[in-house]
């Protein structure tokens, strides 16, 4: 393994998909390694430090981080001085691909893992799902999955309605049903919205020893966003990787959620949402009794003329 690398600027802002991966290409076979997997996806290795942080990410989701465009586990390179291996995908793959099997399999067969001292398998949603597919090619690696669901297979998960589009992709082969494969793992931390009940049904799916939940009632679909909004999903990872994470750190973490705008306007949407525009109020005034926050006082304006409305 290389030195320790912790700055670098692989420049891929405003770029379109077919240059962004040229670009990627060409900054990761100079520091480590980038490999074509099928028609859709590829992996992109930097060769740092003696821990591995391996994530699964769409370019689509990517460009939603920011106008940087960088994969996740870039910034954590930088951070951490970890090497990285990201499984990228043009769009969203769900990352079920035999070629995907037979690159980890060949992984798996180089000893490429046995390498590092800490692995960590990451990803959101789709990601997430694929996070803990595929940890099972490291086993004694750690898994944290932000909303993972467990499988696509209609006769698994029929009651999932979301992704009906997506079913004729196989789930029924290899590294297809993720709570199984989650087995290895040393430990494995599933993040959702207990609230939904779709993802809610899929996280109960990974129910297993080595598995601990943690919840975050109120953060719907935007886990990934808002951690990252709150200034604590880096630390969250980070705590993954050294095996450090569990419900109580979980929770002091947690709540610096309540100093953030962007949880606070979340809360306010779900208590409206949910039908109680009592709590609705009472947020808005708590937000407007610490600062002068206009669109908070439009917000309680109108919930008070509805509740006169409807009195």
């Amino acid at each position: 393994m290389k030195d320790v690398m912790t700055d670098f600027e692989p420049a891929l802002a405003g770029l379109g998909l077919d240059d962004w991966f040229d670009r990627i290409e060409e900054f990761t076979s100079e520091e480590g390694r980038f490999d074509d997997i099928g028609a859709d996806h590829a992996a992109a290795f930097i060769d740092a430090g003696s821990s591995l942080m391996v994530t699964f990410e769409s370019y689509p989701e990517i460009c939603q981080y920011g106008p940087e465009r960088e994969p996740r586990a870039f910034s954590m390179v930088r951070r951490n001085g970890w090497s990285c291996l990201t499984i990228l995908s043009e769009g969203p793959s769900w990352f079920r691909d035999p070629a995907l099997d037979e690159y980890f399999d060949g992984l798996q067969d180089d000893g490429f893992f046995d390498r590092f001292d800490k692995i960590l398998f990451f990803g959101t949603h789709a990601g997430a799902y694929a996070a803990a597919a595929y940890s099972v090619a490291a086993p004694g690696a750690r898994v944290l999955a932000l909303r993972p669901v467990a499988s696509l297979d209609p006769r698994v998960t029929g009651w999932d309605e979301r992704y009906r589009s997506f079913r004729r992709i196989s789930f029924t082969d290899r590294y297809g049903f993720a709570p199984d494969m989650i087995e290895a793992a040393a430990e494995a931390w599933i993040v959702f919205d207990p609230s939904l009940s779709e993802d809610a049904t899929h996280a109960a799916l990974f129910r297993r020893p080595n598995v601990q939940f943690l919840p975050t009632r109120y953060l719907g679909r935007q886990v990934d966003a808002a951690l990252s909004a709150f200034g604590i999903l880096p630390r969250l990872i980070e705590a993954a990787m050294r095996g450090g994470l569990d419900t109580l750190e979980f929770a002091r973490l947690f709540r610096n959620r309540r100093k953030s705008q962007f949880y606070i306007r979340t809360l306010l949407r779900a208590l409206e949402e949910s039908g109680h525009p009592d709590l609705a109020i009472r947020l808005c005034e708590y937000v407007l009794a610490r600062k002068d926050v206009p669109a908070f006082a439009q917000r309680l304006e109108r919930l008070r003329a509805r509740r006169f409305e409807h009195s």
